[in-house]
């Protein structure tokens, strides 16, 4: 038995900060202004100026992707294409990879304005593959070692640039199956291992993860599954199969499905393919792509629905996030259920009449607030493509908020790093500054809405009697922060049913034996 005093946020159902917090065996059993006697004889922690409040929760996280990039090399910090590939030929000559894997490209931070090339890339990496994926995760350039393995499987497709060797559309997700392909499974197990301990190291205790990016049967759908069983310190973990095949998830007894890729409706801003239904301000000739047709979707929103599975899709664009509604307005008004929780992941333009269903329907939206005033993607590029009313509307959390709709935050992992830190200064400091929320909304996005999205409400998210020991400490209150000063919160410690997150051991095989017996959540 612990007792906590000081500042306890609950993000109860009225946002109660209380002095006392008892926990017990795991659980909590005491929240409240005055400690019962009960508990006057057990260990307290005093936190001083310091806060607990609920573990965090990442919403939408390409987990394996995720693992394998922090396990790479990450330039996304990086000012120029030079530094860039002085990065690589670094990386280059200390990697013992065969592949080598970088992330976080972008053509609009560094001074070039422009993505590195296949003869760049040659220039570092002459000999091993090299597959340097782009800042939002929806392209990537290659070398020409990588170029000539995965030539056969994409010159018939969409976005298969030989030249400059940037692929984006369905040859970049071919590329990324290829690559996925190549990473030993023990190797990828470990990297995970590792991605958790980083993501706890966030303040996070949950992470929703999309699986599915090209390995054979859908192996790491299935190894997502073991390892969410076999995760240690009471890190949770909750897979979205990324199919439009409602048998992928069934038959691994996964209660939902989506994600992005065979689930994304569209592209995004940063290829100028997600699709618009006016076109780009820059290019009247372009309003970037709908992956599917309306009965494709809707017929898999019918699907999906009737098999009692939670449903997700990717939609950036205003024309995506229409069809996304439209899909699963059709499949409610077809099976109409009460507690459905579907959503539609990113939202970053929307529609009125698109929110109008979101609110009637009750679709929750797990955003990525960490998109604006985004390095990678700063205003100025997202207004030159958009306009300025498009621009100023886009990541509506606040409209979302007021429409009664729930809202989760996540990173998009790699896209973003996990950061909930970031995620609340950025909610409340949003540069469009109608879309703000308060620290408390903001704090609830992060936390409860989190785990209500997966149905994981009743046993975490809050800090109520009854309810799993998830908690952060972090440095400060937030709610007593002035909100410029948000980014200067540190997370102090995560604990996870009641102890201190501890890191990740165990060996390939005893992890995946441990997650194919198991018997926990995913």
């Amino acid at each position: 038995m612990k007792v906590y005093k000081g500042h306890i946020l609950t993000v109860d159902k009225n946002d109660t900060v209380c002095r006392f917090l008892v926990e017990d065996g795991g659980r909590i059993v005491y929240t409240g202004d005055e400690l019962p006697g009960e508990f006057l004889k057990a260990a307290m922690e005093d936190l001083g100026d310091r806060a607990l409040a609920p573990s965090f929760c990442d919403t939408h996280q390409h987990f394996a992707s995720f693992s394998i990039f922090n396990a790479g090399l990450n330039v996304m910090e990086a000012e120029s294409n030079e530094q860039i590939l002085k990065m690589l030929q670094d990386f280059y000559l200390r990697s013992k990879s065969k592949t080598l894997v970088a992330f976080g490209a972008s053509p609009y931070s560094v001074k070039e304005r422009r993505l590195v090339s296949r003869e760049e890339l040659d220039s570092v990496c002459p000999d091993k593959p090299l597959f340097m994926v782009k800042y939002d995760g929806h392209a990537c350039v290659v070398n020409t070692p990588l170029l000539k393995a995965v030539q056969d499987k994409c010159s018939s497709l969409r976005g298969y640039h030989p030249d400059t060797g940037e692929m984006n559309q369905e040859a970049f997700f071919a590329v990324s199956d290829h690559i996925t392909n190549s990473v030993a499974i023990p190797e990828l197990v470990a990297s995970m291992q590792k991605a958790v301990d980083f993501e706890a190291s966030r303040g996070i205790g949950m992470v929703h993860t999309v699986s599915g990016v090209g390995f054979p049967g859908d192996l790491d759908i299935s190894l997502e599954k073991w390892f969410a069983k076999s995760v240690k310190s009471g890190f949770q973990i909750r897979v979205f199969p990324q199919s439009m095949d409602v048998k992928t998830a069934q038959k691994r007894h996964i209660p939902r499905i989506g994600g992005c890729f065979a689930c994304a409706l569209d592209g995004c801003f940063g290829s100028q393919d997600a699709a618009l239904n006016e076109p780009y301000a820059n290019d009247p000739t372009n309003s970037g792509v709908l992956y599917y047709t309306d009965e494709q979707v809707t017929a898999f929103c019918k699907a999906a629905n009737r098999a009692g599975l939670q449903i997700e899709m990717h939609a950036i664009g205003d024309a995506a996030f229409d069809q996304a509604c439209r899909a699963l307005k059709a499949a409610l008004d077809d099976f109409p259920r009460e507690d459905h929780r579907h959503g539609i992941i990113h939202a970053c333009l929307t529609t009125e009449e698109g929110r109008k269903i979101c609110s009637d329907y009750h679709i929750q939206l797990p955003m990525q607030v960490a998109f604006d005033n985004w390095r990678q993607e700063p205003p100025a590029y997202t207004e030159s493509i958009l306009g300025k009313e498009r621009n100023d509307s886009l990541n509506p959390v606040r409209t979302f908020k007021d429409l009664g709709c729930v809202v989760g935050f996540g990173s998009d992992g790699p896209c973003t790093a996990p950061d909930p830190i970031e995620w609340l200064y950025k909610a409340v400091n949003h540069s469009n500054p109608d879309q703000r929320v308060s620290i408390q909304d903001a704090l609830r996005m992060a936390t409860y809405n989190g785990y209500w999205i997966t149905l994981d409400e009743k046993e975490r998210g809050s800090l109520e009697p009854g309810k799993v020991a998830d908690m952060v400490i972090l440095s400060a209150d937030p709610y007593e922060t002035a909100p410029q000063d948000l980014r200067d919160l540190k997370v102090e410690r995560l604990i996870l049913g009641g102890k201190p997150y501890e890191k990740q051991k165990g060996g390939f095989v005893p992890t995946v034996l441990k997650g194919i017996l198991g018997s926990g959540k995913f």
